[in-house]
């Protein structure tokens, strides 16, 4: 089974989606080179202070050049993972087969049932999770909450899928979520779901997952390694920012209130800049 472009058409009607994620590296060079030859994403445009890359001439990871930023400190609040949505399930058949070539370490693999899903991490230690969704009419719902689990992902058949060679993140790859280190769960219900309107789609005493539209989540929020932090030290490497695409932007600002500035950015409780644009 695999997501056909119907359903990927109709994905990109949620009401609120994942832009862009900005990170700040101190070695440029090696993490853009990392996720040009690891994840296969292209440069689509260099700045005075970095890269943009993307897919099919889309940017939506912006690396930001600061060689003096202090290392991430992985307890902190910030990025767990940013998530690449593959557009079809044999997109990630063809990765798994470069990643095995490249001997690309692996954190983890697991099929949620609403998706199947491969983790790994960056150069300066960044998340990054390379999935493909099931096709949304599989998904279970109960009481406006979507069934996950953390099952064995079928390796052998994605690799069977892998009968051409992987080229690089093809046209329709995006950041499909992003998943966020808190330290407070709460907390962070009242900013994402209370101020923002994400609808909660799956709670844990350790962890949110929100989504708009039905989806199985464009925001997750854990603690696993950051319970009970601070705000995030603007000095340190990491995630930058994330963007969020929203379809009635003037309705989330007034969700939002005024935290939300003229220049459409806003900080959740531990200083990680959100920005919102009209999609």
């Amino acid at each position: 089974m695999h997501v056909g472009v119907e359903e990927r058409r109709a994905a990109e009607l949620d009401p609120v989606m994942i832009g862009e994620v900005a990170l700040t590296v101190r070695d440029l060079d090696r993490v853009s080179r990392f996720y040009e030859e690891a994840i296969g994403l292209e440069v689509v445009q260099r700045t005075a202070d970095g890269v943009r890359l993307g897919a099919g001439g889309i940017a939506f990871l912006e690396l930001q050049h600061r060689p003096d930023a202090l290392p991430r400190d992985p307890a902190a609040a910030g990025l767990y993972h940013t998530a690449f949505l593959l557009p079809e399930r044999a997109d990630l058949g063809r990765w798994l087969a470069h990643a095995a070539e490249l001997r690309s370490g692996l954190d983890g693999a697991a099929d949620h049932l609403v998706s199947e899903a491969v983790y790994l991490h960056d150069p300066e230690g960044n998340g990054i999770e390379v999935y493909v969704d099931r096709p949304r009419a599989s998904w279970q719902w109960s009481g406006g909450r979507v069934e996950m689990a953390n099952a064995r992902l079928d390796m052998i058949g994605l690799r069977a899928l892998a009968t051409t060679k992987w080229t690089g993140a093809p046209t329709g790859t995006r950041v499909g979520h992003v998943h966020l280190q808190v330290g407070e769960i709460k907390a962070a219900e009242a900013f994402y779901a209370g101020a923002l309107g994400f609808e909660i789609v799956r709670e844990r005493p350790d962890a949110v997952f929100l989504s708009t539209g039905r989806y199985h989540h464009h925001l997750a929020c854990n603690i696993w390694e950051s319970a009970g932090a601070g705000p995030r030290d603007p000095r340190r490497a990491g995630l930058a920012w994330v963007t969020l695409d929203a379809a009635d932007l003037d309705g989330m600002k007034a969700r939002a209130g005024a935290s939300i500035s003229a220049s459409e950015e806003i900080r959740d409780p531990w200083g990680t800049v959100i920005r919102v644009r009209q999609s």
